[in-house]
């Protein structure tokens, strides 16, 4: 999602050339040309695989934009189960162990007054746990996120209970958590203790300095006249990475990091990737650094 205007090729040889350890590859089905199609051949798949080890990268996870896993239309939800599972063997074929999920759809406007809609969810998860258990035992993680069910860190935690499956976990997302706002770090970490599989890492800064309720009327992005929030490179923002990695580390996560750099949708806020992804990977390693230097020292 950093590197709209690269190719997915060119995308994996700037992060081997910054010194990334991986990549979170976009599975698209809109023609995004730095994502891999979710109907690739298998030849298409393996050369993927095959590009990412000659340049020692690896493919950290895999990033769908499936969402109607709690559709009340029976057909609608088992075709994006379908349509999930095919993400799923991907996975297994590229041998990445994470999948990035949308908890459903519930945008502005619709509700889930009568449960039917989260029993969909829990019921599509369950049945997709089951298959990515049996295919390479890949993780899929509910990402806290606007315009789905998995908002907050206490009703994304609500909803992996009710789950209840050892392969559907959290991905952690703090700006996302923000943008409501929601919980801060030390209550949304507690909250999802145990759950987190997987990390996503950005920064941002509120519209004129204080949180607004926003208007989240889609899943994927929030429509610029939406927007109450601008991108900022992590340490650039107003979100304490320092102390939100050491509150991780402390839980025992030691799962990726994933900077999300979010110049797909909007392009004014992020200078471009080779430019501004460098600082925000020097400044998360160092923070990491730190924190294992002062547990070394704490043994």
């Amino acid at each position: 999602m950093g590197t709209p205007e690269y190719t997915l090729y060119e995308a994996i040889d700037l992060f081997a050339e910054m010194g990334l350890d991986g990549i979170e590859v976009i599975v698209e089905t809109d023609g995004y040309r730095c994502g891999i199609p979710l109907d690739a051949p298998d030849e298409e798949i393996d050369a993927l695989a095959a590009r990412v080890r000659e340049k020692q990268i690896a493919i950290s996870g895999l990033t769908p934009y499936l969402n109607l896993f709690n559709s009340t239309d029976e057909a609608e939800r088992a075709e994006e189960c379908r349509r999930l599972k095919t993400v799923i063997r991907m996975a297994e074929r590229l041998g990445t162990k994470n999948i990035r999920i949308y908890g459903g759809k519930l945008v502005a406007g619709e509700n889930d007054d009568d449960g039917r809609k989260r029993s969909q969810l829990v019921r599509s998860m369950r049945e997709c746990g089951d298959y990515a258990r049996e295919h390479g035992d890949i993780h899929l993680n509910l990402e806290n996120h606007f315009g789905t069910m998995t908002t907050t860190a206490a009703i994304t935690a609500d909803i992996i209970k009710e789950i209840g499956h050892p392969n559907v976990g959290v991905l952690y997302d703090q700006a996302n958590i923000a943008f409501f706002p929601a919980e801060e770090y030390e209550e949304a970490i507690a909250l999802q203790e145990g759950m987190i599989y997987y990390v996503h890492c950005k920064d941002l800064v509120y519209q004129g300095g204080t949180p607004k309720k926003a208007v989240f009327s889609q899943v994927t992005h929030v429509d610029p006249s939406e927007r109450t929030v601008h991108s900022r490179i992590p340490g650039q923002g107003i979100l304490d990475w320092p102390a939100i990695l050491r509150k991780l580390s402390s839980t025992g996560y030691d799962g990726w990091i994933s900077l999300e750099y979010e110049r797909r949708w909007i392009q004014t806020d992020l200078p471009e990737a080779s430019e501004g992804m460098p600082v925000a990977a020097a400044y998360v390693r160092n923070i990491l650094q730190e924190i294992e230097k002062e547990q070394k020292a704490g043994n």
